[in-house]
Order: structure tokens, then C-alpha cells, then sequence
């Protein structure tokens, strides 16, 4: 889509990029806002970029599970497994 599409990807990275800019959030903090999306989503593809995009972010592994831990009480416990499942096939045996 990027090469058939381009303007409309343009667009969309342009969104992207103004609703970065818009508020005082940092990167770990989008990020991890990010992770609960995916999870509360359901978006196997999008957990994992965010997942990644965390890591590059700086948060520790342990902070990205948590993050999905959290989707425990609110979501339940076959969401936030499959959503585990997920993050770890990022961050495999990556300790802490």
C-alpha cells in the first residue's frame, strides 16, 4: 500500500506524528499506552510492534508485562493470555 497508496500513507504517518506532538506524554509513557491499546484490541500485529517499539524506548521487559498484567482484572484472563503470549514472542527470553 505504501507504493499504490502513497498519499493516503503519507496522511496516515502525518496523523501519527501530530498525535505524538500533541500532549507531554514521553515515549515510555506512549508507549506503554500503546501496549494497553493492543492488548485491550486484541491486536496480535500491533502488540508486537509496540512491544518492540517499547524496548527501543527503553522500558525493561518487566515493565512491558506488566503492562499486560494489568489487562488481568479489566479484560480477563484469556485476553491478557493470549496477549502475553504475544509480547513474548518479542521479547522471548529476554530477562528482568
Amino acid at each position: 500500500m505504501k507504493t499504490s497508496q502513497r498519499a493516503i500513507m503519507e496522511a496516515y504517518e502525518k496523523l501519527g506524528e501530530a498525535c505524538t506532538e500533541a500532549g507531554p506524554l514521553t515515549d515510555r509513557e506512549r508507549a506503554l499506552v500503546k501496549i494497553g491499546l493492543s492488548v485491550g484490541a486484541r491486536l496480535e500485529g500491533g502488540l508486537h510492534s509496540h512491544v518492540r517499539k517499547a524496548l527501543e524506548a527503553g522500558l525493561e521487559p518487566v515493565e512491558i508485562r506488566q503492562a499486560v498484567f494489568l489487562a488481568l482484572p479489566t479484560l480477563g484472563l484469556p485476553t491478557m493470555m493470549a496477549a502475553l503470549t504475544w509480547a513474548e514472542d518479542v521479547l522471548g527470553s529476554r530477562k528482568s
